[in-house]
């Protein structure tokens, strides 16, 4: 999977918490979340998106997914903006 999108995304929402919160409002595009997060996290993610239409993507990894944003720790999901 290519991390492009997140990497040419003027501003991402990093995090679990602020993607919860984006999606809760209703302006994300696309949810990226990394296979290796916690399930009872991205869970609640993959269905929030699942309930609002919002495309999820998978990656591998939440450490390349971190590094795609120019963050030096891992991130579990990333949330686009429309």
């Amino acid at each position: 999977m290519s991390y492009e999108k997140v990497k040419t995304t003027r501003e991402p929402i990093i995090g679990t918490k602020q993607a919860i919160k984006a999606l809760q409002s209703g302006n994300v595009a696309e949810v990226f979340v990394a296979r290796d997060a916690d399930v009872q996290v991205t869970d609640r993610i993959i269905g929030l998106a699942k309930a609002k239409n919002v495309e999820v993507t998978l990656v591998p990894s939440r450490i390349e997914l971190g590094k795609a944003y120019g963050i030096h720790v891992g991130a579990a999901a990333v949330a686009i903006i429309e």
